[in-house]
């Protein structure tokens, strides 16, 4: 699949390339991003660099779509559907620069992404949401944009620091997007 760039009121979405290379090194020295992410600790320029030139050859197998999320053409957060399998399923991912946090950009950005998901080429039947246990703000997002929150993994979400229990919630094509009450954060 070609690379194909989302729009919205504020936003453009799009492949994350080489002029993104610093702004993406930059914000993933805050140490709330490896906190919640599978990014490594420290990241390095060398990483971004590494990154940005996967994000063109998982466009072209159609197994992840990545997305820069600019405002007024700077960079400010990254979002993703991974293990897209056109016509099942993909898990959707996310993290923003400190400065664009609390603004409202991430869910302005992920309800285009699952406004993308849902409809042709890909019509995904569903979009799962996963997350560390304890990360309220993305816990919010994904209740914000109608995802039913479905239980805890115990021990479910590894990365290089080890294993850790997650949440999961999940979004079907045909739910109605209202925010829906997840017992972790009533």
């Amino acid at each position: 699949m070609e690379p194909v760039t989302l729009r919205t009121a504020r936003l453009e979405l799009s492949i994350p390339t080489h002029a993104d290379v610093d702004a993406i090194t930059e914000a993933a020295q805050d140490p709330e991003v490896p906190r919640w992410t599978t990014l490594p600790s420290p990241y390095t320029r060398a990483d971004a660099e590494e990154f940005i030139g996967k994000a063109a050859s998982w466009w072209e197998s159609t197994s992840e779509l990545t997305w820069g999320i600019r405002i007024d053409g700077s960079w400010i957060g990254m979002i993703g559907l991974h293990a897209t399998q056109p016509g099942g399923d993909a898990e959707i991912g996310f993290w923003m620069a400190k400065s664009a946090r609390g603004k409202g950009f991430l869910t302005e950005a992920a309800a285009r992404v699952v406004d993308f998901g849902f409809a042709a080429p890909l019509s995904l039947a569903r979009i799962q949401w996963r997350a560390i246990v304890g990360n309220v703000a993305s816990a919010r997002a994904a209740r914000a944009l109608g995802f039913r929150y479905e239980g805890l993994l115990r021990q479910g979400l590894s990365d290089v620091r080890g294993r850790h229990d997650g949440w999961v919630a999940g979004l079907l094509a045909s739910d109605d997007r209202r925010p829906q009450p997840w017992p972790v954060l009533d």
